[in-house]
């Protein structure tokens, strides 16, 4: 680790400099026009260069939270005006869904919009959003006339701004901040999609996230887990090295274990997109197990190297903020679960069909 603190939007305009923001988008807008298992190679990859959860959360938000929604729901001319620059990384993205008050339950928004002469007027507060204070393009989600909506808001639009006063320990490379709406007065051409499809919209972009913001992470335990094994056999203990004594290889045996579930889960979810299938029950499965496992495995490699492990220039250390926020952000692990549970047909969102009479 260094001692300067990242800057947040020099690292993702090199992600868009590598190419990291073209993988499964057409080519016509500035895309690769490959597959979703392309993405995740390159995902995966990255992780394992920087070693950076924050910047992993960053490019995903850009990713999923900006890019995919223009590409999927916004007009020819919205598309046309956004996507080269958010896909190239000279336009920094993100979406604003989390409030104070509401978290992320887009069913509690407060966050509203409402129509003037020259299209609309945004009030309200969103907070915890990741790449707010770097970001030029920001699709912010509000009430109008009481449904969920999008909008493409931009730093620069009148009545917007962004303040920093929640900190947090974790994924650092990530800037995240408050945005405030004030009277904040956008030209009608700024309604993404429809009126009211505001939570048809993120969900899908959640879906998306969850599905592959691991994909990095992914990277990063497999750096770890070649430390690990590294440090296990060349680090004497008694008549000999680490790795021999049953409790640090079962502890190793785990590690592996968690990384390749993780692979095979990331896979299933880019055979199911490539193929054109929904991916919710995947992607949260996904969430879930991705999130545990970056968290236990993290643990594990700490309580292996011992006091090399909290080391600050190890950097691994850190990882265990990280990890725990990995539990939280794009949807806590125990909103995954009430989401898994309803798609079986049980557990809380879950409606059962109406039965006919006397069966």
């Amino acid at each position: 680790m260094t001692a300067s603190a990242p800057d947040p939007r020099r690292l993702l305009r090199q992600c868009g400099r590598q190419g990291l923001f073209r993988h499964a988008v057409a080519t016509e807008w500035g895309g690769r026009g490959d597959r979703f298992g392309d993405l995740l190679e390159a995902h995966i990859q990255k992780g394992r260069e920087c070693l950076d959860a924050g910047l992993i959360l960053a490019l995903n938000a850009h990713l999923w939270g900006a890019i995919f929604p223009l590409l999927r729901f916004g007009s020819a001319e919205q598309k046309a005006r956004w996507l080269p620059g958010l896909i190239a990384g000279d336009l920094i993205g993100g979406h604003a869904i989390t409030e104070p008050h509401a978290g992320s339950d887009p069913a509690s928004m407060r966050a509203s919009a409402g129509a003037h002469p020259e299209g609309f007027v945004l009030n309200g507060e969103k907070r915890y959003i990741t790449n707010a204070p770097v970001a030029d393009v920001m699709v912010v989600y509000a009430r109008l006339e009481t449904k969920p909506s999008a909008f493409v808001l931009t730093s620069q639009d009148p009545g917007f701004s962004v303040s920093e006063n929640h900190p947090t320990q974790a994924c650092q490379a990530a800037a995240m901040g408050e945005i405030h709406l004030d009277d904040c007065r956008i030209p009608a051409d700024r309604l993404l999609g429809k009126v009211g499809a505001g939570l048809n919209m993120i969900q899908s972009a959640l879906e998306w996230e969850r599905a592959f913001i691991f994909a990095g992470i992914a990277g990063m335990m497999e750096w770890q887990l070649e430390r690990v094994i590294d440090f296990s056999r060349r680090r004497d203990s008694g008549p000999a090295h680490l790795g021999r004594h049953q409790a640090i290889a079962h502890r190793i045996a785990d590690m592996r274990i968690r990384l390749d579930t993780l692979h095979l889960w990331l896979k299933e979810c880019a055979r199911l997109a490539d193929a054109g299938k929904r991916i919710t029950l995947a992607s949260a499965q996904t969430k879930v197990i991705a999130s545990e496992a970056f968290l236990q495995s993290t643990l594990d490699a700490i309580h292996i190297l011992g006091a090399r492990g909290l080391e600050e220039e190890n950097g691994m250390a850190g990882w265990l903020n990280d990890g725990a926020a990995g539990r939280l952000f794009s949807g806590s692990t125990e909103i995954q679960k009430n989401l898994i549970a309803a798609l079986l047909g049980t557990g809380e969102g879950y409606k059962p069909k109406r039965q006919p009479p006397g069966t």
